[in-house]
């Protein structure tokens, strides 16, 4: 799965060593944040493929890697299976009109759009969650208690005096024999 890393300026599709060879590429996708005109989340990626690819791998309803070449433009793509995704529109980028990825990440990669993100890169997921500070002049978090801290009990109430009365119990008359009858 690739990792999507966000900072104030660009977005960078990480790619792994088996998705770089079944993808034709050398390096990772960079792409500046001004040339993104629309993010859409998405349920089939296969769907939104267009063209040939060329260099790329694609074995249908299996994976889709690499450069698609259309009449419209080259897009890129990383397609796994029958997962959701998300397809990145751009516009004045020097290699491609739309990147197509199938990602678990993809609504984490919308709110992390939404975010001022800081100088240094940061996963997107972390970027949406708050995990990472966003603005270079951020204060420090608050500390945070470590997790396997336990939290202390409450304060137990206090108890009732006991009741030196006994309760009161049901006895049971013994039987006798059973009158004859005739």
């Amino acid at each position: 799965m690739v990792t999507l890393l966000l900072d104030s300026t660009r977005l960078e599709v990480v790619l792994s060593a088996t998705e770089r060879a079944l993808a034709f590429r050398k390096g990772n996708v960079i792409v500046a944040r001004d040339t993104i005109a629309k993010v859409q989340l998405i349920d089939d990626p296969w769907t939104w493929l267009r063209g040939i690819q060329s260099p790329g791998t694609r074995l249908p309803g299996v994976v889709a890697m690499g450069t698609w070449k259309s009449v419209n433009g080259e897009d890129f793509v990383i397609v796994r299976r029958r997962r959701p995704g998300v397809v990145i529109d751009l516009e004045g980028h020097p290699e491609f009109q739309r990147v197509v990825l199938t990602t678990r990440h993809g609504l984490a990669l919308v709110q992390a759009f939404q975010v001022d993100a800081g100088e240094q890169p940061a996963d997107v997921v972390d970027l949406a969650t708050g995990a990472v500070p966003t603005a270079p002049d951020a204060e420090e978090p608050a500390a945070v208690e470590p997790a396997h801290a336990k939290p202390e009990p409450a304060a137990k109430p206090a108890r009732k005096p006991r009741s030196t009365a006994k309760p009161a119990t049901a006895t049971k008359k013994a039987a006798g024999p059973k009158p004859a009858t005739a």
